[in-house]
């Protein structure tokens, strides 16, 4: 990967959307300091950091992720299970449009980003609070022409299949077991998180390194144990949104 899309907090990231978490307060001058923070470090992973600005109408626009999907051969732009959260789309669109070819996703599809886990040229979708079987099959169509899988995955107990699971290499994955059922993912090692850090299986594979949540040191000691690289970071104010490692950013090939 070469290029990292992100975008700056919200001044109203307090009032973002939640389905699972209750709701505690964000500091939001520390949501932006762990964000820049967080940009740095994919900067000095050797990624170039494209940034758009924060919306202040749009609470959730720092989670980039969920507004696309972008492979080798395009960008599908998705339509968020969250009617709110639709009008961070166009500024994505904009972003990717000197990158990539964009494909909208038209109604009655929902979709989420933070749904999709590509491994290989095989994407495993959750189908979750946020993402329809409509919008699974969409995406299906539209990236069978360029030779891709899409296998459905049941979610269950959080936002975001990514929530539940996320690619350490190309043949393993880390999983909250408890989230989603490792007999989805077939042909694939399923790490197991320690229980008491249920939120840690969403990390973010950078070249050589593992992305992960420095508040969440049983898995960073897991990861380190079986040979992978780690670099811890702070992402905490970002937890208390039902989001993670990887929602601040899209990685993609130039």
């Amino acid at each position: 990967m070469d290029l990292a899309l992100t975008r700056d907090v919200s001044p109203r990231i307090a009032r973002c959307e939640l389905t699972f978490l209750e709701r505690q307060p964000i500091d939001y001058k520390r949501a932006v300091a762990q964000h820049q923070e967080y940009c740095r470090t994919l900067a000095g992973l050797g990624l170039e950091v494209l940034r758009i600005p924060a919306d202040a109408a749009c609470p959730d626009c720092c989670f980039v992720e969920d507004a696309a999907v972008v492979l080798d051969e395009l960008a599908v732009l998705t339509r968020m299970g969250s009617a709110s959260r639709r009008p961070e789309s166009p500024a994505v669109a904009r972003a990717l449009a000197p990158h990539r070819s964009v494909v909208e996703m038209e109604p009655p599809a929902t979709l989420d980003g933070g749904d999709v886990l590509a491994v290989g040229r095989t994407l495993f979708v959750g189908l979750s609070k946020r993402t329809n079987a409509v919008g699974i099959e969409l995406l299906r169509r539209t990236l069978a022409p360029h030779g891709y899988s899409v296998v459905p995955v049941e979610v269950r107990g959080c936002l975001h299949l990514k929530s539940a699971a996320t690619a350490l290499d190309a043949q393993t994955l880390l999983a909250n077991v408890i989230w989603v059922d490792p007999k989805a993912f077939p042909g694939l090692e399923v790490l197991p998180v320690p229980l008491k850090e249920p939120a840690a299986a969403n990390v973010l594979r950078v070249r050589d390194q593992v992305l992960v949540h420095g508040g969440f040191p049983l898995t960073r000691e897991l990861l380190q144990k079986r040979g992978y690289s780690v670099t811890p970071v702070d992402v905490s104010e970002f937890l208390k949104a039902e989001a993670g490692v990887t929602c601040k950013s899209i990685l993609f090939r130039r």
